[in-house]
């Protein structure tokens, strides 16, 4: 399998991005968003919203941890997407002996999310935001998307804002097909 690296260099960019995903996807697919706050994963996640038909605000779960919400498949069939952003899930207060996989799945059981994720019914497609920890224990088959926006000068705003980076600048979005449900994965 090989990754698939797609410049988008606005945000209407990355909403197109997310749209053509959408129509890739069908029920039982789990897709991980990961990159840097304010790299366009929730951007990501607005045209993939589009692309499944949902009329609903597409926002980031960050405090919901999981938002479900239905729509279309590309083949008109009915679709439930569950967006999780698992940016608070892993903390570090782990029980003596237990590792970090077995401490999510505890956390994803109590929220009531474990099996939804580890087994998505055939209606069903996960979107979850920085997902990449539990990319292992949660799906052997998935679409890792990766968004990066590195350090470009032209980026980088005044000293009057302490140097940050804006919300301008072209994101590159690296696709990793994992397991045999992706292996003709293609943007071409």
């Amino acid at each position: 399998m090989s990754e698939h690296v797609i410049e988008a260099s606005t945000s209407e960019a990355m909403q197109d991005l997310g749209r053509r995903i959408a129509g890739l996807v069908h029920g039982g697919d789990v897709l991980l968003l990961s990159g840097p706050l304010g790299a366009g994963k929730t951007t990501f996640a607005q045209g993939f919203g589009a692309g499944l038909g949902i009329t609903e605000p597409i926002v980031s779960p960050t405090f919901t941890i999981a938002r479900e919400l239905d729509g279309r498949f590309a083949d008109g069939s009915p679709a439930h997407l569950v967006h999780v952003d698992a940016y608070r899930l892993g903390g570090s207060a782990y029980a003596p002996g237990q590792d970090a996989v077995a401490r999510l799945l505890d956390e994803l059981e109590s929220l009531g999310l474990d099996e939804e994720l580890e087994d998505p019914g055939e209606n069903t497609v996960v979107l979850m935001e920085w997902g990449e920890q539990m990319a292992a224990a949660l799906a052997p088959e998935r679409l890792e998307v990766h968004i990066d926006r590195p350090l470009d000068q032209a980026a980088v705003v005044s000293d009057d804002m302490n140097g940050e980076l804006t919300s301008d600048g072209v994101r590159t979005v690296t696709f990793v097909p994992v397991g045999a449900r992706w292996e003709s994965f293609d943007l071409r």
